[in-house]
């Protein structure tokens, strides 16, 4: 066999060899194209569209770290109360929170489909916060599963146009306004909050709107038949702040309540606020029906009939702010409070806040605990909002 006959018949053998193994490869099948998340920019930023739907969601929500000191310097159940007597173990008041916050909005040919969700999930250093007790009988403290730390459903509600049903807080609260940008901003109480809702907001689209809501309450203040509380509220907005107006009928004793409140803008550094409630009753004392703190009822919490609340923001600049509110009532209960809240990263804020609550002839609902005339206390927040 000579050389040529070799190469020739090495080279017919490897083109048979190449041929089999292109029949026997394997084809491999094109990427599908990714379906990437899609922004969302109709109800503000951080939405997204749900993949394959026109729903729009948000999440978000934060994580607090509490530290208060004093006669008043705790909040949201951090009070370090012992279980037995119910005592302030004089000692720190902590709390660390992670509350969970969801958005979603759709158009629709009945308007605008909204929910809104947030869970709030609590661990304070107090002996009785979570679900611990003390057994009177074995003379013992016993822990429940949850001791230490609770967990709390605050909102879960839809709205279809102007019509909002599930769980918010009141509107006697919410239409109107919280009482200033502090901690301890029921010093003296403004209205209770938690409650189950069937509401209806108007929205006139020159500046005027109102609210009607029909409310069910929570605990004691829960209607014990079936007419509900009822809220209703009118405001007025325009460039330099608002008029707000609401009336709530507690439907257990057939009474009313109302707020006024003005809020004024004098610049953009500062904005100021003053809020009156009065009350039809000077507080319940029916034996048979036992409510909170001497009897008060889901909307007139304060002493007495009348009471008020005043205070402001200013900002120094881009990162810092002050915040005070001053309230007073008929039962002579005083509360100031002021912080200085700092921005030390976008999304990052530290708070410190002094508090003063001086008792009157009627102990305010929130304070009962209070063992002194003068009580004094602080709080420092560090909170991450995302």
């Amino acid at each position: 066999m000579n050389i040529k006959s070799l190469l020739l018949g090495s080279a017919a053998a490897l083109i048979a060899v190449s041929g089999a193994r292109a029949a026997d490869a394997v084809v491999v099948a094109e990427p599908e194209p990714a379906e990437y998340v899609k922004i969302c920019d109709v109800y503000g930023a951080g939405y997204f569209y749900i993949p394959g739907t026109e729903t729009c969601l948000r999440i978000g929500g934060y994580v607090r770290y509490d530290i208060g000191a004093g006669d008043i310097g705790s909040f949201d159940g951090a009070r370090a109360t012992d279980v037995k007597s119910g005592k302030d173990q004089g000692t720190w008041k902590k709390n660390a929170r992670f509350a969970l916050k969801t958005w979603t909005g759709q158009e629709t040919e009945l308007g605008t489909l909204k929910t809104y969700t947030e869970t709030r999930f609590n661990f304070g250093n107090s002996r009785d916060s979570g679900r611990a007790s003390y057994d009177l009988v074995n003379d013992r403290y016993v822990a429940g599963a949850g001791a230490g730390g609770s967990v709390s459903l605050n909102f879960a509600w839809i709205q279809l146009g102007g019509l909002r049903v599930g769980k918010d807080e009141s509107a006697f609260d919410t239409f109107i306004g919280y009482a200033g940008n502090v901690i301890q901003d029921t010093l003296v109480p403004y209205g209770g909050f938690d409650t189950n809702v069937v509401q209806y907001y108007f929205d006139a689209g020159n500046g005027f709107s109102a609210v009607v809501s029909l409310e069910e309450g929570y605990g004691a203040y829960t209607i014990d038949s079936y007419v509900p509380h009822v809220v209703g509220g009118v405001k007025w907005t325009q460039g330099w702040g608002a008029i707000t107006g609401v009336v709530a009928y507690d439907s257990n004793y057939e009474e009313v309540a109302g707020k006024v409140r003005l809020d004024v803008n004098v610049s953009s550094a500062l904005s100021l606020f003053l809020m009156g409630g009065y009350g039809s009753d000077s507080n319940y004392t029916d034996t048979n029906y036992v409510l909170p703190a001497g009897g008060r009822g889901m909307y007139k919490q304060w002493s007495g009939n009348w009471a008020v609340w005043g205070g402001g923001s200013y900002k120094f600049n881009e990162k810092t702010s002050f915040n005070a509110q001053v309230s007073y009532d008929e039962g002579k209960n005083l509360g100031v409070a002021a912080n200085i809240a700092y921005d030390v990263v976008p999304g990052f804020t530290v708070t410190a806040e002094v508090d003063y609550l001086n008792v009157g002839n009627d102990t305010v609902s929130n304070w009962t605990h209070a063992e002194k005339k003068s009580n004094i206390g602080g709080i420092l927040r560090f909170q991450r909002s995302f």
